[in-house]
């Protein structure tokens, strides 16, 4: 049974910084093209960052130059360092795969506010 649970996520001020993390089980994770995702209240999900395994990151234009994705496939884990942080940055975020194909995790809540 697959399972991603991501984490790391809480209040932070604007101009600050979080890391996500996201633990995955029961899939062969270096398979996979992973991403990260978010969906912001009474807006759609959306593919904010992908690692592609073998050819490198790909972001949003919205949050690169401030957001890296990362992976440590032996620990089945994926990252997200989340630098300079805006209000607009606010949402649930999620991990996945880059075309979404499990069941979605409970995300982890980021909060950007003064």
């Amino acid at each position: 049974q697959v399972q991603l649970v991501e984490s790391g996520g809480g209040l932070v001020q604007p101009g600050g910084s979080l890391r996500l993390s996201c633990a995955a089980s029961g899939i062969d994770f270096s398979d996979y093209t992973m991403g990260w995702f978010r969906q912001a209240p009474g807006k759609q999900r959306d593919l904010i960052a992908i690692d592609t395994n073998y050819g490198g990151p790909n972001y949003l234009d919205s949050v690169k130059g401030r957001f890296t994705i990362s992976r440590d496939n032996a620990k089945k884990m994926l990252y997200l360092q989340m630098n300079s942080l805006k209000p607009e940055d606010t949402a649930v975020y999620y991990c996945n795969t880059h075309r979404g194909d499990f069941t979605w995790g409970q995300g982890t809540q980021v909060t950007v506010s003064s």
